[in-house]
């Protein structure tokens, strides 16, 4: 059968529009003219996704290595960091005050200097544990923030 009705003209009678292309997002980059980069033309296999649209698990799963988890890692990394440390620090304060009090009862300077070297150490200590894990995480992040960058970048150079 080759009856086919015209699609349904709007109440004005006017006829319907011809289906528009579809736009790109705002702010999205569009693709230079040509062929697609890594296609046919190059003689390249197409590239996987480096995009942040990836799922957590698709991302940690990834065997190329293309996507880092680390900069999504890194605020969790850093609350048990420091979860670690408090207990390290109430741990070592608890520790260090009953040292002070029991060496009290044999000699007082003793109990006396534990007491004022534990009161004095263990929170200096913590708070230098603080700032060695935030170094070590701003590090990680940066090094991984730059290999993100050198890789969007050789990207775009490729389809120049």
């Amino acid at each position: 059968m080759s009856d086919q009705t015209p699609p349904p003209a709007d109440p004005a009678g006017h006829p319907p529009a011809p289906p528009r292309p579809p736009q790109p997002a705002p702010g999205a980059q569009t693709p230079p003219p040509g062929p697609p980069a890594g296609g046919a033309q190059s003689g390249h296999a197409p590239k996987p996704s480096t995009s942040f649209g990836q799922g957590f698990f698709g991302a940690l799963f990834d065997i190329t290595f293309r996507t880092f988890i680390t900069r999504r890692l890194a605020t969790v990394f850093y609350v048990v960091g420091l979860v670690v440390i408090a207990i390290a620090f109430l741990g070592y304060l608890i520790a260090g005050l009953v040292a002070g009090f029991g060496a009290m009862r044999f000699d007082v300077a003793t109990g006396i200097l534990l007491l004022l070297g534990t009161l004095v150490l263990v929170p200096v200590l913590s708070f230098l544990a603080v700032i060695v894990l935030r170094f070590w995480i701003e590090a990680v992040v940066a090094l991984i923030a730059v290999a993100e960058n050198t890789g969007r970048t050789a990207e775009n150079t490729e389809s120049v």
